[in-house]
């Protein structure tokens, strides 16, 4: 796990490894053991590397082919590195590490070689004798690629900061950006916060050559359909197999390594697979609370006894969480509602020694964990609330608002009173925080208002009458977890260079649950077929426990020991008009006067945004 830079000229001249180096040292933190940097007229990259495969020096980058001309800096790792490895037993390896086997691979098949490749990754390599730059983000997006582009040069890296860093991109705040995440507290790919950076998509790659550059896609999950005639019991049998085979593969490392134990469903299969396939002792990782009312320690207690694992319990205060705050603000590379759980639990396993844990991350998006996949279902299947005139839904919706004052209500409405009534209307509503007209409202008469969200619901082989949970999943997957989960991992974690790797999105997994019918996925128990799947790895009072999470007492701070710090960053969004000061000051207001339709959440992302803007000095 590392961070990648580089800048491309398209008129083939400059000098760029001052701008490299700015922007290797913006990412010292995702790889303090090593910098490198590669230059020559035109194009320049570069390198910081955390050591978790091959861990000597020859396993440095920028490292060069000794197969052909061509140069590679890579972030992430590629779990089956050793099975592409012994497909090219023509070449003379002169290291261990994955990153020579992609180099060699590149080599022998050029962009088919991703098609060999399982793992999670973003990288670019340059051709010098065609002076072909390409650069590729995994399939599932686990690891982040952003870049910026004028009429001169374009630049990519793991981080915004760095590009910001290289003294070549605009400061400027997106305004089409800004009512998206008003609305959803994050900015979808390909866009971000930044009118001048934008994200290379999942499973896309850019190639850059001459004066110009292009981006297409080289995966999308496939139709199988010997998978979809498998009976269930084959179903569950095949779930086990696959997952199995990808916590197996991604405990390959030269490091110690530990996992997540929240003492939910998914963490816990994570957990029992580790100790089913690892020759060591597991050590697991949980944050515990003296309110019992936040806590799960309990449950993760039940685990790690039951697996016998290394447990490391956290007890965290709510003293120690508001200390470690500002630090993990700090790190945030984009602005989001989410994450300092994540910068605190990574902090407590770096310092244990710990380089690389595994996390139960995308088990609720795969296995329908959420109550979005049962109510979606429910709207699919209720096809006359559409043939209703629309005129009595927005008076249902209206009344609805008037007795039940909120942000559920305020989405109802919106829904109801929408010309259609589909899961390509309802969704994009589900995961809003304020709706298109009141972000309208904060943004100000120069806001922008922009179109919905647009989701990715299903493919063409996906039959919506047998696998619209599937399409749910898409959903789920190409908007929350990628945009917010993901992104939030991976910054939060590599700010104390740690790598998290997370089994339940290996390709092969995703792909074969993607193209299980509903009749066997349909969550009537908790996540029925994954439970149903690992019943030994699973007792009964993790799988009924009720469903909680990470828990703070976020409204009592923001109103207390926090209500400075946010008033202050509210201000800022004020002062600096990038937000209506004067709707502002009333949404801070109810809030203070425990107005029940406005949460928490519906304020402190706005906070995170003042922050992160005045803190990387970013304009309206």
């Amino acid at each position: 796990m590392c961070g990648i830079n580089a800048i491309f000229s398209f008129t083939r001249e400059g000098d760029f490894s001052p701008a490299v180096k700015a922007m290797n040292d913006c990412l010292a933190h995702r790889g303090p053991d090593n910098e490198g940097i590669y230059s020559q007229p035109g194009i320049a990259l570069g390198h910081r590397r955390l050591s978790i495969i091959d861990l000597s020096a020859a396993g440095n980058q920028p490292m060069r082919s000794p197969f052909a001309n061509q140069v590679i800096v890579f972030n992430g790792e590629i779990y089956n590195y050793r099975e592409v490895r012994a497909k090219l037993s023509a070449y003379q390896f002169g290291t261990n590490s994955d990153t020579e086997v992609l180099l060699a691979a590149w080599k022998e098949w050029g962009m088919e070689a991703l098609n060999h490749l399982n793992g999670m990754f973003a990288f670019a390599i340059w051709d010098e004798d065609t002076r072909k730059l390409t650069v590729v983000r995994d399939r599932l997006g686990v690891k982040p690629v952003y870049f910026s582009f004028s009429k001169e040069r374009i630049l990519f890296s793991s981080e915004v900061r760095a590009l910001i860093g290289s003294g070549m991109v605009n400061r400027k705040i997106s305004r089409d950006a800004l009512e998206e995440y008003i609305r959803y507290q994050t900015v979808h790919a390909p866009n971000t916060i930044l009118s001048d950076v934008q994200m290379i998509l999942p499973g896309h790659y850019i190639t850059v050559s001459g004066s110009s550059w292009e981006t297409k896609p080289w995966w999308i999950p496939e139709a199988d359909n010997d998978k979809q005639a498998l009976s269930y019991e084959q179903t569950c049998k095949e779930t086990r197999r696959l997952f199995r085979a990808s916590v197996e593969r991604r405990l390959v490392a030269d490091v110690p390594f530990g996992a997540f134990l929240s003492g939910g469903i998914d963490s816990t299969a994570v957990t029992g697979m580790m100790t089913e396939v690892s020759g060591t002792r597991v050590k697991t990782f949980n944050i515990s609370f003296d309110n019992s009312e936040f806590s799960e320690a309990k449950y993760a207690r039940i685990i790690a006894k039951k697996f016998n694992t290394d447990h490391h319990e956290i007890n965290l205060t709510p003293g120690h969480f508001l200390n470690e705050l500002p630090a993990a603000l700090n790190a945030m590379d984009h602005p989001s509602g989410d994450g300092p759980n994540t910068y605190v639990v990574s902090k407590e396993t770096r310092d244990a020694g710990i380089t690389m844990a595994l996390s139960g991350l995308g088990g609720d998006e795969l296995f329908a964990g959420y109550g979005i996949f049962t109510r979606a279902y429910s709207l699919e299947h209720k096809k006359w609330i559409g043939r209703v005139p629309k005129f009595m839904r927005s008076a249902g919706g209206s009344l609805l608002k008037a007795v039940k004052p909120g942000i559920a209500s305020d989405k109802i409405a919106d829904v109801l009173s929408s010309d259609e009534i589909t899961f390509e209307t309802f969704y994009p509503k589900s995961r809003e925080v304020f709706t298109k007209e009141q972000a309208g409202k904060l943004c100000g008469p120069t806001g922008f208002t922009g179109p919905d969200l647009q989701i990715v619901y299903g493919h063409n082989h996906l039959a919506r009458d047998q696998f619209f949970l599937s399409h749910v999943s898409l959903a789920e997957m190409t908007t929350y977890m990628q945009n917010t989960l993901l992104r939030d991992a991976d910054q939060m974690s590599m700010a104390h260079a740690l790598e998290v790797r997370v089994p339940f999105l290996d390709y092969e997994l995703v792909n074969f649950v993607l193209n299980v019918p509903d009749q066997w996925k349909f969550p009537s128990t908790p996540k029925k077929l994954l439970v149903d799947s690992m019943k030994d790895l699973l007792p009964d009072e993790i799988v009924n426990r009720p469903k909680m999470g990470f828990t703070f007492p976020w409204k009592n701070w923001m109103k207390n020991e926090l209500k400075d710090f946010c008033e202050s960053h509210l201000n800022y969004l004020s002062d600096e008009k990038i937000l209506n000061g004067t709707e502002l000051r009333n949404l801070w207001s109810r809030f203070l006067r425990d107005d029940k339709s406005i949460t928490w959440s519906r304020i402190w992302h706005l906070v995170v945004l003042g922050h992160w803007m005045k803190k990387n000095n970013i304009h309206g």
